[in-house]
């Protein structure tokens, strides 16, 4: 699969998200070309504040693999990360980091603190922004938009 295809899948499982009632972000984890891990946001179903997408497929893959460390694996979300999600993405030493959608007021990864460019940040993957920026946020505002 190549790198469109892995983000379909992560709007996938954000439409899926916003359908149970949760901010529609999806992530998908991916190492050598295959699927390690799939999760859209929970916050609410599981009334867990942690229970971000990012967050479970990390939870997910480390499982899958045996191991806290996801080198040589790829990370693909619907959304900029927040510093949280940016953290754990940088702990898990996560090799690409590809986007969709920015998020000015909540991203901590090109937008807000940038904790992946701070001097005290242990492991920064490589990141590609804007990949599907267009259906990422018009599932966003479509979302937010029936909610207001």
């Amino acid at each position: 699969m190549t790198a469109p295809s892995f983000m379909d899948m992560a709007l996938e499982a954000a439409k899926k998200a916003g359908q149970a009632g949760e901010v529609p972000i999806g992530c998908v984890i991916v190492r050598d070309g295959e699927v390690i891990a799939t999760a859209g946001n929970r916050t609410l179903t599981d009334r867990d504040p942690t229970a971000h997408a990012e967050i479970l497929a990390l939870r997910a893959a480390a499982q899958a693999l045996g191991s806290e460390r996801l080198t040589g694996c790829d990370l693909y979300v619907t959304l900029e990360p927040c510093t949280m999600c940016a953290a754990a993405i940088s702990f898990a030493r996560i090799r690409r980091l590809y986007y969709g959608a920015s998020d000015p007021k909540g991203g901590a990864v090109e937008s807000g603190v940038r904790f992946l460019a701070a001097p005290t940040c242990h492991h920064r993957p490589e990141v590609y922004p804007s990949v599907g920026e267009s259906r990422a946020a018009a599932l966003l505002r479509d979302f937010f938009k029936t909610r207001r």
